[in-house]
């Protein structure tokens, strides 16, 4: 027999079923599964940490947290941008890690059965599809399934130290 929260932590992970939270980066549109997403703060201000790679933009407070910023247009090889009103930091805990995922805007939350989701395969030669699981299928259109596993954790030695230098 489950206990209360189990069956609690059960029925939350059924709502979260095939749910992503989409978002743009340039033209192009990522989903990222809801079950990692904590929230979505407007950007605020990030304490640069030294010697960490250009796509670490830093950490900030948040409510008391000290949590390391990752700039996806940057981790993803692209230019960076200035950031204006619509460039959103999504919150994101994972393995016992919280990172805020910078991203040029937040779109929405959308169903996308797993069925709908294709392999990616080897795009390129280049190992920073690596970030990407599949390709989600919705409509018409195309959205790219981040492996926030991969995204997190590749550098994932850099990440704790960050985290630990600011406690």
């Amino acid at each position: 027999m489950s206990s209360e929260s189990e069956l609690a932590m059960e029925e939350d992970q059924d709502t979260q079923k095939d749910k992503y939270l989409t978002f743009h980066i340039g033209s192009e549109e990522y989903a990222i599964e809801i079950k990692y997403v904590t929230e979505i703060i407007g950007m605020l201000k990030v304490t640069e940490v030294p010697q960490t790679p250009v796509y670490i933009k830093g950490v900030i407070n948040l409510r008391g947290k000290v949590i390391p910023v990752m700039d996806i247009r940057l981790r993803f090889g692209m230019e960076s941008r200035e950031y204006d009103e619509r460039t959103c930091v999504i919150v994101v805990h994972i393995n016992e890690n919280t990172v805020g995922l910078v991203v040029d805007t937040v779109s929405e939350v959308l169903d996308i059965p797993h069925s709908s989701i294709e392999a990616s395969g080897q795009l390129s030669n280049s190992t920073d599809n690596n970030f990407i699981s599949g390709m989600g299928k919705v409509e018409d259109r195309i959205k790219m399934v981040v492996d926030v596993d991969a995204l997190l954790f590749r550098d994932r030695e850099q990440i704790e130290a960050m985290t630990a230098q600011e406690e």
